[in-house]
């Protein structure tokens, strides 16, 4: 049996514009998946966006001068889809979540809303960088056009750090490999040992807090990364799609079966749950 998929998101994510619960859900039936966790995003910070930057017709209205400002999680509308899916697919094990980004900037909002969603399953990321004078944010992948990838990269892991010493309320940390989806076709190839201190600092704060690494096969996290985090302490890995459309969901997940347990995880006694180190 293929894991839980804990990182998916649905039409209640402002982007996944192909984003569709039920038809997620009967996906996941389809496929055979014990549960799945719908983590729609919470995007708190403004994004400053570039003057070429082309942008789907729906995020139009979202977009005042050059800054696009995501629009809050409709949690209304979530819960009565998560209700309608539930009566739908009983079979199916079906999870509330959130994720949550830059929430250490935004303390105040991200506990309002972790308060009033009641979430089952809650992720924190870094998806926002500063734009190059420093005066406001931009989308983490977009520094690629004016810094070296080296200095995204570390400026990322940096700033990971700063999430997980001042922001308590979260038990998963999504994608630490987040800027490697937009790694310069130029540049030297991503190679994780050219990091591997800024990785660890991650993993070892993160494991002194006694939390959750996603293991994201959007773009496969690398063994070499997952070892670390074995080494460093971490006690568990969940793993995430991070589907934006039902037919992403669980993707490659075979494969990250083996790498987890190569680098000695296991599945629990819940089926449901977090895989722990053995």
């Amino acid at each position: 049996m293929l894991p839980q998929d804990s990182h998916v998101h649905s039409e209640w994510s402002w982007d996944a514009l192909a984003g569709s619960m039920e038809e997620t859900c009967r996906r996941a039936v389809e496929i055979g998946l014990p549960s799945v966790a719908f983590t729609e995003h919470a995007d708190l910070t403004p994004w400053i966006v570039p003057p070429d930057a082309e942008l789907p017709v729906q995020w139009h209205d979202l977009v005042t001068g050059d800054v696009l400002s995501p629009p809050p999680l409709d949690l209304d509308g979530f819960r009565t889809c998560l209700d309608e899916c539930r009566g739908r697919f009983p079979e199916l094990r079906i999870l509330s979540g959130v994720e949550l980004s830059e929430p250490h900037w935004h303390d105040l909002r991200a506990r309002d809303l972790l308060a009033c969603g009641a979430f089952e399953r809650v992720l924190a990321s870094v998806h926002s960088a500063p734009v190059a004078d420093g005066d406001g944010f931009t989308e983490v992948g977009v520094r690629f056009e004016d810094q070296k990838p080296a200095e995204v990269l570390r400026g990322y892991l940096a700033e990971t750090v700063r999430l997980i010493e001042e922001f308590d309320h979260f038990e998963v940390l999504a994608h630490i490999d987040f800027p490697v989806r937009r790694w310069p076709m130029d540049a030297k190839p991503f190679d994780p040992t050219d990091f591997e201190d800024e990785f660890r600092l991650v993993l070892r704060r993160l494991a002194a807090s006694d939390r959750i690494l996603e293991f994201n096969t959007r773009v496969p996290l690398d063994p070499l990364v997952l070892g670390w985090w074995r080494q460093e302490g971490g006690q568990g890995i969940s793993f995430a799609s991070d589907a934006h459309e039902p037919q992403a969901l669980a993707r490659e997940f075979a494969t990250a079966v083996h790498l987890a347990e190569a680098a000695g995880f296991r599945p629990g006694r819940d089926v449901h749950g977090f895989w722990t180190a053995c």
